[in-house]
C-alpha cells in the first residue's frame, strides 16, 4: 500500500452538478481519483462520496481546504488517519468448465464469497472486503481465467460517532445542524 493514500468522505447536497464540481476541482489541480463512488444517504437532500486519492499531506491539506468552500459540500472527512471501516464489492466472472467449477467454488467459499451467477462456461462471484481480501481472491481466480472483474471501489465510514453526518452533532434529517458544523 502506498503511504500517501488517502480516503476522503465529501457529503454534499444532492443536486444536479455536484460531482462535476468536486471532480473539476481534483481535475483542475492535477489530482487524480483512483476510486470514487457516490449515493444518496437515507435523507433524500444528500449524498456521500467516497473518494481514494493520492497526495502528501499538504496536497490533501489544500485539496480538503477546497472542497469545503465549494458551496454544495456540507462536510467533508479525511478517513485516512480516523479510525474507519473500508469495503468494496467486487464482481467476478471466471471462466469455469468440467472438474474446476469445484475448485473454483472451494476457493470462493475460503473467501465467504457468493455465487450469483451460473452459466454453462462461466461462474460469477460477489463478495465484500477491504482491498486485500479482493485482491486475494482475483489472485487466487486468475489461473483459472479471469473473463470480467467489475469492482466498486472503496466505500468507508468512521467508526463509531465519527463521520460525515455526526461531525457536527448534526444527524442527517436536520440540516441546520450538518451546516452549522462545516
Amino acid at each position: 500500500m502506498n503511504g500517501d493514500r488517502h480516503i476522503i468522505t465529501v457529503l454534499v447536497q444532492n443536486q444536479f452538478g455536484v460531482l462535476a464540481r468536486v471532480a473539476g476541482l481534483f481535475s483542475g489541480k492535477g489530482f487524480n481519483i483512483d476510486s470514487l463512488c457516490v449515493a444518496e444517504t437515507p435523507d433524500p437532500q444528500f449524498s456521500r462520496m467516497t473518494l481514494v486519492t493520492h497526495g502528501d499531506e499538504r496536497v490533501i491539506d489544500q485539496t480538503v481546504k477546497q472542497l469545503n468552500k465549494l458551496v454544495d459540500v456540507i462536510r467533508v472527512n479525511d478517513l485516512t488517519e480516523e479510525p474507519h471501516v473500508e469495503r468494496e464489492l467486487v464482481l467476478i466472472k471466471v471462466a469455469a468448465e468440467g472438474l474446476v467449477r469445484s475448485e473454483i467454488l472451494q476457493v470462493a467459499e475460503i473467501f465467504r464469497a457468493r455465487i450469483v451467477d451460473i452459466a454453462p462456461k462461466s461462474l460469477t462471484i460477489e463478495t465484500t472486503g477491504d482491498e486485500g481480501k479482493i485482491t486475494a481472491l482475483i489472485n487466487m481466480l486468475r489461473p483459472y481465467g479471469l473473463i470480467e472483474v467489475a469492482r466498486t471501489g472503496k466505500i468507508a465510514l468512521g467508526r463509531g460517532m465519527r463521520g460525515a453526518s455526526e461531525a457536527g452533532g448534526a444527524r442527517l434529517g436536520g440540516d441546520e445542524g450538518l451546516k452549522e458544523g462545516v
